[in-house]
């Protein structure tokens, strides 16, 4: 595929198709990251001691302390400009940071005094989140260099899609079917052998994205020939205010990640498969099984953005995941939970994996879509005001993802906590109770299908769709080709 493209007269950059396979691959780097991260919750209560509210506040704190941070990082990408370019030297940073506080947490924190380990562990999150900023702030900013081809940005979510299908459907389904039994559950040497696997395959990654983005990781490529107007940290608060696709895209997409984030919690999943269901394989074999599903629906909603734009395959996804997750609710309220099972397939069980595949499916779209969309955002800043700053656009977006995101773990603990478990979680194999039965199917479906429909409600007053976009690349091109100066003074 060449560098260049016309489509409608409009000329964009595009890219090769394995560069944005490749470059994909920076997402799945951190998302590897996040899957072992997810289970420390198992490593802090049930290793080294420490209490479930504890600990739920401190991850919470964490996502927060990573969504401050960011605007610090976004100005950081921005004034980057090296030899290697802007976004390789912070991908390869970000991924080492990340990786050695995360072997720290699991290796050392139960080894320390009791009074100490409460300080180690808060301190190696906060140098994990600094690492893992970096890593994913260049997964959103970097997105306007590497194509501002509409035909070509949706296909960031079919590899994404794919990646994350394969290595965390994947990666559970060897959690749950082989390093859980192996090990007699979540034991220390299961998190030695789970860190040594995944922090590996994990750099292998970071790497390969930086030979995806590494042809398009240069000037010419970085906004306008010259950045028009000068941009300081001090100035984000002014950018945000002025920027209303920023604002609705971050509200909704937040909302959207809030959901997933409770309906895939290391947590909700033990409760879903291990106690509700009876048999925790089940998570990642069901998980394998609704792979390819999966897939589809990312093609399918990658299709739709193609032709009628990213909004209107974002609204669809959403509206269809919330639906899906009410149905799941309806579906547990009129079958018995021990109907649903692999090793008698009836009705129940069909339907059970025909609704959570759609679910899960469409649900991950728009926080798939949402990277790609930032772009969008960041070539409407530099339409407007004619600051070419995707790294600001990118971690203004991370800052609200993170503050709201964060909440999942303090939500999950708050309600568990509603019904006894305030020193440990429910556990695999536990008597399923009423009040587990009813939190189970509040978590697991209630909570995320009420996400969705936020996330939908904000969408609406998001206005950067496939004919304002054209408007905008067209403005863009002219302002490059007749000077900032010529053009700004049409703009609003």
């Amino acid at each position: 595929m060449s560098n260049t493209a016309t489509l409608n007269g409009q000329h964009y950059h595009s890219a090769k198709m394995w560069e944005i396979a490749l470059f994909t691959l920076n997402n799945t780097s951190t998302n590897l990251h996040m899957l072992i991260l997810g289970l420390v919750t198992y490593y802090a209560t049930g290793i080294a001691g420490l209490a479930v509210m504890v600990i739920s506040t401190i991850l919470m704190a964490a996502r927060i302390f990573d969504g401050v941070i960011d605007p610090a990082i976004g100005y950081v990408i921005d004034k980057t400009e090296s030899r290697f370019g802007k976004f390789s030297p912070l991908i390869l940073l970000g991924n080492l940071i990340s990786g050695i506080s995360i072997a720290c947490i699991f290796s050392m924190t139960h080894l320390l005094p009791q009074s100490m380990q409460f300080i180690f562990f808060v301190a190696m999150l906060i140098i994990n989140k600094i690492g893992y900023s970096f890593q994913t702030s260049v997964t959103k900013a970097a997105q306007t260099v590497l194509t501002n081809n509409p035909k070509q940005r949706p296909l960031y979510a079919i590899f994404d899609g794919v990646f994350n299908a394969f290595f965390l459907t994947g990666g559970g389904f060897v959690i749950s079917n082989f390093l859980v039994p192996k090990h007699g559950g979540f034991t220390l040497s299961f998190f030695n052998e789970l860190n040594i696997y995944g922090l590996m395959v994990s750099a292998l990654f970071a790497i390969m994205a930086i030979i995806g983005i590494r042809s398009k990781d240069k000037k010419e490529y970085y906004g306008l020939a010259e950045e028009t107007v000068s941009t300081s940290l001090r100035e984000y608060w002014g950018v945000v205010k002025s920027n209303r696709p920023l604002q609705m895209l971050s509200l909704s997409a937040s909302f959207d990640k809030l959901a997933t984030s409770i309906a895939s919690y290391s947590v909700v999943t033990v409760m879903l498969y291990g106690i509700l269901l009876g048999n925790y394989a089940l998570s990642g074999q069901i998980g394998l099984i609704t792979l390819i599903p999966s897939l589809a629906i990312t093609v399918l909603a990658v299709g739709i953005a193609r032709k009628t734009g990213l909004k209107k395959a974002y609204v669809v996804s959403a509206w269809v995941g919330m639906l899906s997750f009410l149905a799941l609710i309806a579906l547990f309220l009129i079958v018995e939970p021990s109907a649903v099972s692999l090793q008698s397939i009836g009705l129940p069980t069909i339907l059970f994996l025909l609704l959570l595949a759609i679910a899960n499916g469409f649900s991950r779209i728009p926080t798939t879509l949402v990277v790609p969309m930032i772009a969008d955002v960041s070539d409407y800043e530099t339409h407007k005001s004619g600051r070419f700053v995707p790294g600001m656009m990118g971690t203004i977006f991370s800052f609200i993802d993170q503050l709201f995101s964060s909440l999942a773990p303090t939500i999950v603990g708050a309600v568990v906590g509603i019904i006894g478990y305030t020193s440990t979680f429910p556990e695999i194999g536990e008597a399923l109770t009423t009040p587990l039965f009813i939190v189970t199917l509040v978590l697991a479906f209630g909570l995320p299908a009420l996400c969705l429909l936020l996330s939908i409600t904000f969408m609406k007053f998001y206005k950067l769709d496939k004919q304002k976009m054209e408007s905008i690349q067209q403005t863009i091109s002219e302002m490059k080709e007749k000077g900032y100066k010529d053009v700004a003074a049409t703009q609003k």
